[in-house]
């Protein structure tokens, strides 16, 4: 497995995701401690600095496995969020990978059938910080 890329993430997004981990059933622990090693190795920005070519939460993104498919638009969003089409829940492997890679760079994430997956951001079709949109 490649080296994971540098990944940053607002302040906001931080405080509001651990709020989620925190309340979670101990029995999900391991199915999220891929995701607490992103947020403990994240560069945390605040909302207005956050560059505007980086997945946050509620971003829409379009993003290519390694397996040549088409691309994929997905929009990250929170666990009461998910479930609708073209939405991915932060809780979600793919979600996770997601979150705070940068446009053009790829991460390889474990998928839920044992696999490793290369996820690549081809661009970041909606990103609310850069709309503005920063207490979202």
């Amino acid at each position: 497995m490649s080296r994971k890329p540098a990944i940053t993430i607002s302040r906001l997004d931080l405080e509001r995701i651990e709020a989620l981990l925190d309340r979670l059933p101990p029995t999900q622990a391991a199915a999220i401690a891929g995701l607490r090693e992103e947020l403990d190795r994240a560069t945390v920005l605040e909302p207005s600095e956050m560059p505007r070519n980086v997945v946050t939460m509620n971003s829409t993104v379009s993003f290519t496995g390694e397996e040549g498919g088409a691309p994929q638009q997905l929009t990250l969003v929170y666990p009461n969020a998910a479930g609708k089409p073209g939405t991915v829940s932060i809780l979600a492997p793919v979600g996770s990978a997601l979150l705070g890679l940068a446009k053009g760079k790829h991460i390889d994430w474990p998928t839920p059938d044992g696999r490793t997956r290369r996820l690549t951001v081809l661009s970041i079709d909606y990103q609310p910080e850069a709309a503005g949109d920063l207490h979202r």
